[in-house]
């Protein structure tokens, strides 16, 4: 990839980007377009790299020359890459991370370097922020943390409120630690008296072993210093990423003291898939999962972090897992909002440059601290955020709010409302928002103490499905509980509150057919059956489309049956997917006094 923010702000305001691989004039016969412009958008690279790749990648710099860097740029080829050549450069690059013969003895070369080009990155965003009274695109300054620890993902996006940023960009190099992250936010940014403000999503749970989540503090002595890093946490981190292109981190079945029955609608996106046997690490953690290896745990899972901040809350005093969604992309082509099933790219460049690519299984490099896995990846997904305007300022406070959205890749529009006493009629409202807002709590709250004579709380859950894509309209919509028993275990209960099925027994249609199909908007009020007032819970809604064919059967039906891969008939992925939406959750806490 050679396209930087500037072309990344420019693809999601809609203009065409070209697509590696390029020849020696620099010339691509692929191009990739949106559909339609996104509203905002944040270019997260990766922090770590920030200096070797500015060495490495411009004529001139010091150590522009070296092996490390002929490698990384395609000049040289590396031994073992096999068919994965350029993944193969790209972890040789990693694995020398600030190898003296390039950044200097003590590193300074690439601190120089990496302070450029976080210069680089905060003025492009900058440039493309409309701050006019259209405030048609709203740019953040942002990067991506990128711990590995163990071949474990524990990376986060860091997002600023304005462009009151830290002179750095506090990478895993000088915060190894997550806990390191936040103190460093909290010391440069958030206490700093600059006016700046940060936060963190973690983001690719699912592929963290449980480590993403997993309530250890290091360092910490006592109750209290815990409870001060819990407290820490929950300021610095109030969203997870749920979705992306490396897969679905909402649930899974089957694992360790979940209680409550399979959830057919988990078995979505998943990177190791749901019939792999795989060893549950049980309340521990693991590693490997960036390799597709190791154990895996219920805390790789924001469903499930959700119940360990229950459980944290009870023990400590503090919830440092009240999690807003969002889902992201993280295709690493520049492309922010490129998620149609429709035209796929593939997400690394010239790696999946052709169908047969994407189609592969690659086996696993040797030495490798990851894996690609072309197959089992998808076009990502997006965050939507309630906002009054299109702002950095009123979109960050909804974030820290909570009053977030993410989406699989179509733009459905969901809204979840609890309240104690909502009206009936809600749903018939043109002016439902004013009035659920009036009578409750929006998505990412806390709802209220009890109202007198209040048996249960009520949900309300709307949503409106993406108009352009009327062949996929809105199967049902789904209220997740989740809570913890006396014992400690977690349960979870799926209720389908609205539903807009097509007829009973009708076949799905053909890939590409454009007939409309389920519901253009769904909504209902929905109060909760099982409803104990002594317990805290935690609720959230998921909205699901008709099914619709995945990107990997649509490629593999454009090539000639001889020349479809080994994949294209094996099963080995689905050929249709509900698409999805998720909204932050709503908390219920019993009242301390009663």
């Amino acid at each position: 990839t050679r396209a930087g923010p500037d072309e990344a702000y420019a693809f999601a305001r809609g203009r065409p980007l070209a697509l590696p691989p390029f020849d020696a004039e620099g010339e691509s016969d692929r191009e990739l377009r949106i559909d339609r412009p996104l509203d905002f958008a944040a270019v997260t690279d990766h922090a770590e790299m920030f200096g070797e790749i500015a060495l490495c990648s411009r004529p001139g710099q010091p150590g522009y020359d070296l092996e490390v860097c002929r490698i990384y740029r395609g000049e040289q080829a590396i031994a073992g890459a096999g068919a994965q050549p350029n993944l193969a450069r790209v972890f040789h690059f990693l694995l020398a991370r600030r190898a003296p013969e390039l950044c200097g003895p003590d590193g300074a070369l690439c601190r120089k370097a990496a302070a450029g080009l976080w210069a680089e990155i905060r003025a492009a965003a900058e440039r493309w922020y409309d701050r006019s009274e259209a405030c048609e695109f709203t740019t953040f300054v942002a990067y991506e943390y990128s711990q590995n620890r163990d071949a474990a993902n524990l990376h986060r996006n860091v997002v600023f409120k304005n462009a009151n940023v830290p002179e750095i960009a506090v990478s895993s190099v000088e915060a190894p630690e997550p806990h390191q992250l936040w103190e460093a936010l909290r010391r440069d940014c958030l206490d700093a008296a600059t006016g700046c403000d940060a936060l963190a999503i973690p983001h690719n749970s699912n592929l963290s072993n449980g480590q993403m989540f997993f309530s250890g503090y290091p360092g910490a002595a006592d109750d209290a210093q815990r409870r001060e890093r819990a407290e820490l946490r929950a300021r610095v981190e109030p969203l997870a990423e749920i979705f992306q292109i490396k897969g679905d981190s909402e649930c899974r079945n089957g694992l360790f003291e979940v209680m409550g029955g399979p959830d057919e609608a988990c078995d979505f996106e998943k990177v190791r898939p749901p019939e792999e046997p795989v060893e549950d690490c049980g309340t521990g953690f693991g590693t490997g999962g960036f390799r597709r290896e190791g154990c895996m745990s219920r805390l790789s899972f924001v469903r499930y972090a959700l119940l360990e901040g229950l459980r944290q809350a009870e023990t400590l005093g503090v919830n440092p897992l009240k999690l807003g969604f969002v889902a992201a992309t993280d295709t690493h082509l520049a492309a922010p909002g490129a998620v149609s099933e429709t035209g796929f790219p593939g997400g690394l460049g010239t790696g999946e440059h052709t169908p047969e690519l994407r189609l592969s299984r690659p086996e696993l490099l040797e030495g490798a601290p990851a894996r690609s896995f072309p197959l089992l990846n998808n076009p990502g997904g997006l965050a939507g955020v309630w906002a009054p305007e299109n702002t950095r300022e009123a979109l960050f406070d909804a974030m820290r709010r909570r009053e977030t959205f993410g989406t699989s890749g179509p733009r459905i529009a969901p809204r979840l409302y609890a309240s104690w006493n909502p009206e009936p009629d809600l749903c018939d409202d043109p002016n439902l928002v004013a009035r659920a807002t009036a009578a409750g709590v929006p998505m990412g709250s806390d709802l209220p103490p009890r109202a007198d004579g209040a048996a249960a709380p009520a949900l309300v859950f709307s949503a409106l499905g993406d108009p352009a894509a009327p062949q996929a309209g809105l199967e049902r919509l789904q209220i997740v509980k989740g809570w913890l028993d006396d014992a400690g275990r977690m349960h979870q209960a799926i209720h389908d509150v609205a539903s807009g099925a097509t007829a009973a027994g009708e076949p799905p249609p053909a890939c590409g057919d454009p007939r409309p199909r389920g519901a253009a908007s769904l909504c209902a009020v929905w109060r909760d059956p099982d409803f104990d007032p002594s317990r805290a819970a935690v609720y959230y809604g998921r909205v699901l489309q008709v099914p619709s064919c995945r990107w990997s059967a649509l490629q593999c039906a454009a090539l000639p049956e001889s020349e479809r891969p080994e994949a294209c008939g094996d099963g080995s992925v689905p050929e249709r997917v509900r698409e999805r939406a998720w909204t932050s959750p709503i908390w219920y806490a019993p009242d301390p006094g009663a």
